[in-house]
């Protein structure tokens, strides 16, 4: 689980809740029903209307990928891949049919099972390179509707400013009803700056990161079973695969 998301998130909330208490305000008036509700809706009905409904479906789902990531552990991938290697070296490429058969990744699946059938290792490649890249934009096409979001929120949020301030005017002979035209207006735009830089714009960056990732432990799978395919020794497979892991280059300053 990573708290760094829900930590930064209440970080940022404190810092405008305590600004606004130090200049003298009180956060009831930060709170606006009817502004959130535009800010809100508004931004949703504009994504949905630019995504196809399952793209929509798939980033709204995502958004738990910010809290629970997705597995990524390299190491234990490469372990795999090394013992493959070894497997096919001592009893030859239909051994790893087994391998096949337990793997959970498809990518996986379906790479071992050319290799059972003898595939050559450019034929390999581009097969592998095809499956990642419709991986990755299956899963860059979800995380786009909330950089969209990010987009149209301070948008909203101005149209929100703009319903109030028509409030503000249709009441001016009622100055009553004028406190709270206004406080919808400027609330209104602060939910849209507020919700497109600290909520939208960071989720979409965090997935397009883990998104990053799970291609990386996908192009170390390709690697690794190429050059099965050409014959590497494992040992030293292995040993050019923990090129990938950042921990293990000297270069990192153990980062």
């Amino acid at each position: 689980m990573d708290v760094s998301s829900l930590i930064g998130i209440a970080v940022a909330l404190i810092g405008i809740i305590a600004g606004q208490l130090l200049e003298g305000g009180y956060v009831g008036s930060l709170v606006q029903g009817a502004a959130l509700l535009i800010v809100l809706f508004g931004t949703a009905g504009a994504v949905m209307v630019q995504s196809p409904e399952r793209v929509f479906a798939r980033g709204v789902k995502m958004i738990r990928w910010v809290v629970v990531p997705p597995e990524f552990m390299p190491q234990r991938i490469i372990t795999e891949i090394t013992g493959w290697s070894f497997s096919a070296r001592r009893d030859g490429y239909l051994s790893l049919e087994q391998h096949a058969d337990l793997a959970v990744d498809p990518i996986a699946r379906k790479g071992l099972q050319m290799l059972v059938d003898g595939a050559l290792p450019e034929e390999l490649r581009q097969a592998m390179e095809v499956e990642i890249f419709t991986f990755e934009d299956y899963h860059r096409q979800a995380a786009r509707i909330w950089e969209a979001a990010g987009g149209y929120a301070p948008t909203v949020g101005i149209m929100g400013a703009v319903l109030g301030l028509i409030h503000v005017m249709e009441n001016l002979s009622n100055p009553a009803l004028l406190g709270s035209g206004i406080a919808v207006a400027f609330v209104s735009t602060i939910y849209g700056v507020g919700l497109a830089n600290l909520i939208f714009l960071p989720v979409a960056n965090k997935l397009n990161v883990l998104i990053t990732r799970q291609v990386l432990l996908r192009e170390i799978m390709v690697d690794g079973l190429v050059s099965i395919a050409s014959g590497e020794s494992p040992r030293t497979l292995e040993s050019r695969l923990l090129g990938y892991v950042t921990i293990q280059r000297p270069d990192a300053g153990g980062l």
